[in-house]
């Protein structure tokens, strides 16, 4: 019985690594405006991967009173079997040059000439960006998203990952914005009918309150 039961672990990470490849197929193929490749996709699936961005989530949580649920995205993306990161590579250092003014800038070179926002533990992402470009991550998202439903496995988008992920240049140099996708292959979704409060109360935080409170008692009585 035990041995069935870490088989059915084993194999169920490796079916959500699995669908992580697919995933990441149909994001990358998801068409672009002008058809220019400036999407990447990138993969976590080792726990103590997932945790570091998951610590740094916790961490910008911090820093702005605005910023407050990334503490419970952080609980949330612990609960995930993978985490994916989608970049826009394009949209901070090479507009569209079509003067479409999404921007709110008369042409593409009043955009090339602005400065950028400072280096600020309180900006997430150092824009202006061309959001003309911008926009095509959400394409890249739509896909992995799409998959994610053909394939019956469960899914949540955080932009609070993408931006712990910028910051710990775990993504290429030219990234000026990202999303992250957690994905899970669980019985229940750790992405859906989650309550405000779950970054304090949750299955780690009770477990760790049930061994902190029985512990010395059983210690105790056994020693």
């Amino acid at each position: 019985m035990e041995r069935s039961i870490k088989q059915f672990e084993t194999d169920r990470l490796e079916s959500a690594k699995l669908a992580a490849k697919l995933i990441l197929a149909s994001g990358t193929t998801s068409p672009r405006v002008g058809g220019v490749g400036e999407c990447t996709i990138h993969t976590f699936d080792d726990p103590c991967d997932i945790e570091d961005i998951c610590q740094e989530v916790e961490h910008m949580a911090e820093l702005k009173e605005n910023w407050n649920f990334f503490k419970r995205d952080a609980a949330i993306l612990r609960d995930a079997d993978v985490l994916m990161i989608a970049t826009s590579l394009r949209c901070v250092v090479d507009p569209a040059d079509i003067n479409c003014n999404m921007c709110g800038k008369l042409v593409c070179e009043y955009f090339k000439e602005e400065e950028k926002l400072p280096d600020d533990p309180e900006i997430a992402f150092r824009g202006p960006l061309c959001i003309f470009r911008a926009n095509n991550i959400s394409y890249a998202i739509d896909g992995m998203m799409s998959q994610a439903r053909n394939l019956g496995i469960d899914y949540g988008v955080y932009w609070s990952a993408g931006a712990a992920a910028m910051r710990m240049k775990l993504l290429p140099k030219n990234t000026g914005f990202a999303l992250g996708m957690g994905i899970s292959v669980t019985e229940k979704s750790p992405f859906r009918d989650i309550p405000a409060n779950y970054a304090d109360i949750n299955q780690r935080t009770m477990n760790d309150r049930i061994i902190k409170r029985l512990w010395p008692q059983f210690r105790s009585i056994y020693s």
